[in-house]
């Protein structure tokens, strides 16, 4: 056969081209849109407010079904052992930005301003080459730092109509506010977000925190539900005086008005006098009013009878009732919304290398103990919902039982960016336990801090340890008490232990691993007097 030399040549010139064609498409590629394999992780930080792990269907379905925020533990993993440092809201947003203790951030109660001088989880994202965004509720401060773009709720928001902080001022958005905070989430996901950069989504929700208004598809179904009774609902708190004196007693301490939405001219005709009236009403359009006073006033009516026959109990049981109907309803929009979400992140293919987070600032109490709200070191305010789906990493399906904090998020997500943390965080990063890798982590007690007294609710200064199998708790500031519950054998945590010689040496190791993590955690008795005077101070002023 004989071979051209000039078809020899141009074959070679073709093959050149190409090649080089393909290496510059190559080189253009690892420059704009690096490979999942190359790229570091996305993460999609979700965090509810006070919603309770009691109320996720993945946990339990007693009350209420949570199919979209199910999916995220039913793709990845659901820790059953997840905790708080610090139960109340602005103070557990402070260390999950920090990974810092409330006493090392100085975030220690609500009345308390944020320092901001801390260096925050965020920032470092941001300086690493991330790109940020906040949406929904902060709950402190007006300009986040580390944020390429925010929209937050002022303070504690509103449901309805509510008004948000911008970097351009504050602008008022009118609908349902759990609805409106996915809008601008996705909105910057479709239309900002840089498709060759990493980001960092925080999707914060103002649900379901009080006084729980939820939106017309849910208040005219949830309305219509009844819920189990919870077996502590009547608890007489014997044996633990803390736990007797505050104020978070459904019969006693919730508003039949500002929480269960009873009119207050019909509460005056009944001889009730309630300080609070039904906050979101006037935020309301009157569309928006018309619709919620076709389904609220005959609720009122109905009370308004059968109030006068109502012994202690029925009443008791009736606002029970009232409580839940609304605080779910709210939930069922956060599901709904959480669900729009994930949809999105699966359809657009950003979901193989998103790590998805759903967690709630604490937990919250749902009648056990007969109580509403949090601050507590008892499990239902102490412990928080913690679902996490990590494609490639994480099993899918799988429950992790380890004593983890909200504390560990800040070190987590910067170990996932291959971001070193600051030697002052306090927390541990999560990837060993999301990647299986159990002999690694070596965590058994976790540290809480409560600081708020005196003030709303009257929850008793107190700080404590926890393992899987033992609690204790130190109640302080005006009273100097004991608390020490076995986790398994009462996990209601209904028979306080301190006296019981069975458990003499266990609660004399307790009481010693306490003043170890004490002083692990740089905490003392002499920070615990000088917040207690920092408080006077502020309550003098």
């Amino acid at each position: 056969m004989t071979i051209n030399p000039i078809s020899t040549f141009k074959f070679a010139v073709l093959t050149s081209i190409l090649l080089f064609m393909t290496s510059c498409k190559t080189e253009q590629k690892n420059d704009k849109t690096p490979t999942t394999e190359n790229k570091k992780p996305n993460i999609v930080f979700i965090m509810s407010d006070d919603h309770a792990y009691q109320a996720i269907s993945a946990y339990s379905d007693k009350l209420i079904k949570t199919p979209n925020i199910d999916r995220i533990a039913n793709e990845g993993m659901l820790f059953s052992n997840a905790s708080v440092t610090n139960s109340i809201c602005s103070p557990s947003r402070a260390v999950i930005l920090t990974g810092k203790h409330s006493h090392l951030n100085g975030k220690i109660d609500n009345l308390s301003s944020f320092d901001t001088t801390n260096v925050t989880f965020p920032q470092l994202l941001q300086n690493a080459g991330y790109q940020t965004a906040m949406f929904g509720k902060l709950h402190f401060g007006n300009n986040p730092k580390g944020f390429d773009e925010f929209k937050i709720l002022p303070g504690q928001g509103s449901y309805y109509n509510p008004q948000f902080i911008t970097q351009k001022g504050d602008t008022t958005i009118n609908g349902y506010v759990t609805d409106i905070t996915t809008d601008l989430a996705l909105d910057w996901l479709k239309n900002r977000r840089v498709a060759d950069k990493p980001f960092l989504l925080m999707y914060l929700h103002k649900a379901p925190h009080r006084a729980w208004y939820p939106t017309k598809k849910y208040y005219t179904e949830y309305t219509k539900k009844t819920f189990p009774l919870p077996e502590t609902l009547f608890d007489n708190y014997e044996g633990r005086t803390a736990a007797k004196t505050a104020e978070m007693n459904i019969l006693e301490h919730m508003h039949l008005a500002y929480d269960n939405k009873i009119d207050k001219e019909v509460l005056k005709k009944l001889n009730i006098f309630d300080g609070m009236g039904r906050s979101e009403i006037k935020r309301m359009t009157a569309e928006q009013r018309s619709s919620w006073d076709s389904v609220y006033n005959p609720i009122i009516t109905d009370f308004e009878k059968r109030y006068p026959t109502m012994d202690d109990k029925q009443l008791m049981e009736w606002k029970y009732q009232r409580y839940l109907q609304d605080y779910l309803g709210t939930i069922a929009s956060v599901d709904d919304n959480v669900g729009r979400v994930l949809d999105y992140l699966d359809e657009e293919k950003l979901s193989e290398n998103t790590i998805i987070v759903y967690t709630s600032d604490q937990g919250f109490y749902l009648g056990e103990h007969g109580w509403f709200d949090k601050r507590f070191m008892y499990d239902e305010s102490f412990k928080t919902p913690l679902l996490i789906k990590w494609p490639n990493k994480i099993t899918a399906g799988t429950t992790e039982d380890e004593m983890v904090q909200n504390l560990d998020f800040a070190q987590t997500f910067l170990d996932i960016a291959g971001v070193e943390a600051p030697e002052e965080m306090q927390g541990e990063s999560l990837v060993p336990l999301l990647k299986g890798e159990k002999e690694k982590w070596d965590r058994d007690a976790v540290y809480y801090h409560y600081y708020e007294y005196p003030a709303e609710h009257a929850v008793k200064r107190h700080y404590g340890i926890a393992t899987k199998e033992f609690k204790i708790i130190h109640f302080y500031y005006d009273i100097d008490e004991w608390e020490f519950y076995d986790r398994k054998k009462d996990p209601q945590e209904m028979n306080n232990l301190i006296n019981d010689k069975n458990y003499a040496d266990t609660i004399t190791e307790m009481k010693q691993k306490l003043k170890e993590v004490r002083a692990k955690y740089k905490d003392s008795e002499t920070l615990d007097n000088h917040y207690i005077e920092l408080y006077k101070d502020k309550k003098k002023h």
